[in-house]
């Protein structure tokens, strides 16, 4: 993303001048001060109840719930980039006319916040089961009210037009009910299961983890061969988790691979037990990787536990929950890394040790949560049965009912969905909504629902288990409206339009969402578009992390910049999908465009810029005025159509360039001397100027809302922004307008770049006759010097230069502007650089030698070269050309 703020030839600001005469020019300060602004008008939009949405509306519905973040969060730039996004999109659509809901709410985040409380009674010496489960729970509810939730707080700095009266808590009464009421769904219709299967359990959280909630990355380890057995019935295996040989009992070959058809039904012994395991025929193993023989460890592999299942072969859990080994006296009670090394040693003594490789790189799973090392362990838990739920969340992208956008990311969406394991959802922590399932002293199981009474007497007990924190923030676009009750927020607010989310959690969060929306309600998915965003890294494109030092707290670049400032850079980077670079002296030039527009709307104030009474008809309007209203309805159109199509940086940047170049560049220069000239024109001009800086505004509100609306009540005199009308396209387009401000435009650029590539200062005024006859540009003689900082020729005028454009001829005297002499010194040596450029290039090129063998790269990069080199001699020697003769 780049910024042309600060590197344009007029860097004057529309105003500057008469601002200096006024102090309050327009009725408000000289400068913008987000900070005076920012907090006091947002508490003023809350407060008037602007973002609060009427369930009994007769307006259609447009419904955003906010991707809830967790208690424990604070604000990053992610949150800020997404946040900038759907504020848009429901400020533009509640101008619009549509009764909006922007849902908040927090997640309860099981792992995060309870891994909190820990640390916090750790201080003390304390552990949970010290406090006992109750009064844990309570100890973390504590925490929540205290601690939790500071990034609501820092989402209203940001501006975010939430639905406050409907913020909501995935532990709260009512999603509490709605999670019991769909696990009880689930379990009668047989979706939910509680089974003995391989997961992913964190030694340290002590918990398992569902996939997504692994982190796999490549880590140097040591792969070592061990010989299984004696002689000819001996069997080399490789493993990187030597440990786990403790438990090994099979050894597992293909039933064709010739070199082992003799083993095949047999038993061999398993080193350091004494232990006799078979040797059995499975075609999962490739017969060509490695010795083509695998070691089977059902109870801490899923590979292997497959392999088990398929042979009859028991499981033996050699580790606690802790990662400590379990068996065989040498190695009981120590940590599983360390007998990972005490088990290759041991082998290494009886000489097993066939060959050992390390460092060898390979992927390994860590807890998303604090890093440790993953173990695959054979536990009990309840889990769901997702294939028919993920069925149907495929078929709903598949036949239309919901759009993916961009189109390119369904692939991604799609390789989840349809290859989908069941997902583990019990975890063994305390804070979560715990498993509704009772169990009887004679083996029974029950599951209870939330109307239900459980039940009670000797030997029942309740499920120590909780739910996984993705399974309750499944339910958000649905429980969140009142679900299972058939609530009015119900009906109107459901389904939402559009879930905009990072696509890092398409697996996470929008898989679980459109299951669970899918299969509760009946079949209607619980969105129309999943609008996917990329991730915001820093301004060289690296990931953000805090153990790069590149990490940014948004309210830092709030506190120095304003939240505007932070929106639009953030806004302006946003193309569908993609990651999204953002650097300090970005979010700067985006502060001096705000500055731009405070400056820009004052001068249309102090100079009387009017928004009363219907636009004066084509006929009295100047070619600027009809210029300006064709380009603007044109560029509401743009708009329109890029926020249907979430085209977010195209259409800030569309805004940009409208509003700076077109509006305030161009439009409020030419309109001074319209203005200046008073009379009816002038009268028309200011209507016009009123009436483009209105529609401006508002186009601009829902990215940058805080200076819009506390300049747009000024120049209106109405109550907010937030509840005015989005502008529509009248339909209005002047060809022959644009055509004529297009070659004045034409005029002034090609004058001022001559008059910098002369060294002219910008407001240097300098002597010029104007030969504009049989051109448009007659009428726009004042405008034109005025633009080009242009006096009238005196007696004696002599031209020293003659620049030919547009039909137009401009003469200039520049005597005694410039040193003629030293220009054409410093202009004849770049010249003759540029000259021996061109031959050095032309050279190469030339050599077919060389052509021959450099890569294409290289000789593109030496005809660019050769180009620009050509470009350079034809701009000097027009420069040589137009100096004065003498």
């Amino acid at each position: 993303m780049t910024d042309t703020t600060n590197q344009r030839p007029e860097a004057s600001i529309p105003g500057d001048n008469a601002a200096a005469s006024s102090a309050t020019g327009g009725g408000i300060p000289t400068t913008y001060a987000p900070a005076e602004v920012e907090g006091e008008l947002y508490e003023r939009w809350v407060d008037r109840g602007y973002f609060t949405a009427d369930a009994k509306s007769d307006k259609p519905a447009y419904t955003i719930v906010i991707p809830p973040p967790n208690v424990t969060g604070s604000l990053h730039l992610g949150h800020a980039f997404q946040h900038t996004l759907m504020d848009a999109l429901t400020r533009r659509k509640r101008m619009q006319g549509y009764e909006v809901l922007w849902l908040p709410g927090m997640d309860h985040a099981g792992i995060a916040t309870q891994n909190k409380v820990e640390q916090q009674l750790a201080e003390s010496n304390l552990s949970r089961h010290d406090l006992g489960r109750e009064a844990f729970v309570e100890k973390v509810w504590q925490w929540k009210e205290e601690y939790g939730g500071k990034i609501l707080g820092q989402m209203r700095r940001l501006g975010d037009g939430v639905d406050w009266s409907r913020e909501r808590f995935t532990m709260d009464e009512g999603l509490s009910q709605a999670v019991q009421t769909i696990f009880k769904r689930l379990f009668d219709d047989g979706l939910i299961y509680r089974a003995e299967r391989i997961i992913n359990w964190c030694p340290r959280c002590l918990t398992a983890l569902s996939d997504i909630e692994v982190e796999h990355e490549e880590v140097p380890g040591e792969l070592v061969s061990i010989r299984y057995g004696e002689g000819d019935d001996s069997i080399v295996v490789a493993t990187t988790r030597a440990e786990t040989m403790l438990g090994d009992t099979a050894v597992a070959v293909h039933p064709e691979d010739e070199r082992y058809q003799h083993l095949i039904g047999r038993t061999i012994k398993l080193p350091l037990t004494n232990r006799e395991i078979p040797v059995v025929a499975d075609e999962h193993v490739d017969p060509e990787f490695g010795t083509g023989a695998v070691k089977v460890t059902p109870a801490h592999d899923p590979n292997d536990f497959a392999i088990g299942q398929r042979h009859g072969l028991p499981s033996l859990t050699v580790m606690d929950e802790h990662g400590a080994i379990t068996v065989h006296g040498p190695f009981l009670g120590l940590d599983r890394l360390e007998a990972r090394s005490a088990v290759v040693g041991a082998l290494r003594e009886q000489g097993r040790i066939v060959a050992e490789k390390r460092p060898y790189m390979h992927a390994v799973g860590h807890c998303s949560r604090c890093k440790t090392v993953v173990e695959p362990r054979l536990s009990l838990q309840w889990w769901v049965k997702v294939e028919p739920l993920a069925h149907e969340a495929a078929a709903a992208v598949r036949d239309g009912r919901v759009q993916i956008h961009p189109k390119e990311l369904e692939g991604r969406y799609f390789s989840w969905v349809d290859n989908m394991h069941d997902w583990c959802i019990s975890r063994q922590l305390w804070w979560g909504h715990r498993i509704p399932v009772w169990y009887g002293p004679d083996g029974e199981v029950v599951c209870v629902g939330p109307n239900e009474e459980p039940p009670s007497g000797e030997g029942w007990h309740q499920d120590q288990d909780v739910l996984d924190t993705w399974f309750s923030s499944g339910l958000w676009p649905f429980s969140t409206l009142g679900w299972p009750e058939q609530t009015p927020d119900l009906e109107k607010f459901y389904a939402t339009d559009v879930l905009l989310t990072g696509h890092d959690i398409i697996f996470f969060w929008v898989a679980r969402m459109m299951m669970f929306g899918l299969y509760a309600m009946d079949g209607q998915a619980p969105f129309h578009t999943i609008a996917l965003t990329g991730l915001v890294r820093d301004e060289r494109g690296k990931k953000m992390s805090k153990s790069f030092g590149n990490v940014v707290d948004p309210l830092d670049w709030m506190d120095a910049y304003g939240a505007d400032a932070v929106r639009f850079t953030l806004a302006r980077g946003a193309n569908p999908g993609a990651d999204v670079p953002i650097g300090e002296d970005w979010v700067q030039g985006s502060r001096n465009f705000c500055n731009k527009i405070w400056n820009a709307t004052r001068f249309a104030l102090m100079n009387g810029a009017t928004v009363s009474g219907e636009l004066p008809p084509a006929e009295q309007l100047t070619a600027a005025d009809r210029w300006i209203l064709s380009r603007l309805n044109a560029t509401v159109a743009e708009v329109d159509a890029l926020y249907d199509d979430y085209q977010f940086a195209k259409l800030s940047d569309t805004l940009f360039h409208f509003a700076w170049d077109e509006v305030f560049d161009w439009y409020v220069e030419l309109s001074k001397t319209t203005l200046a000239k008073g009379g009816p024109q002038a009268e028309a001009s200011r209507r016009v100027l009123g009436e483009v800086l209105d529609v401006t505004l508002r186009l601009l509100h829902p990215i940058v809302p805080f200076v819009t609306d506390t300049l747009w009540t000024t120049l209106t005199g109405a109550e907010s922004l937030v509840v005015t009308e989005w502008p529509k396209d009248s339909g209005f387009r002047d060809a022959d307008a644009e055509t004529e401000i297009a070659t004045l435009q034409q005029v002034v650029t090609e004058v001022r770049r001559f008059r910098s590539d002369q060294g002219l200062k910008p407001g240097q005024r300098v002597p010029a006759q104007l030969e504009l006859a049989g051109t448009v540009l007659v009428r726009h003689e004042d405008a034109i010097r005025s633009l080009l900082r242009l006096t009238e020729p005196e007696a004696g005028f002599h031209a020293t230069a003659s620049l030919p454009v547009a039909g137009a001829t401009v003469s200039l005297d520049l005597s005694g502007t410039i040193d003629v002499a030293a220009e054409r010194k410093r202009l004849t040596k770049d010249l003759a650089a540029a000259e021996k450029e061109k031959a050095q290039t032309a050279g190469k090129l030339g050599n077919e030698a060389f052509l021959a063998k450099a890569p294409d790269e290289v000789v593109a990069k030496i005809r660019g070269r050769q180009a620009a080199a050509e470009a350079d001699i034809a701009r000097i020697t027009a420069q040589l050309a137009a100096l004065p003769q003498g």
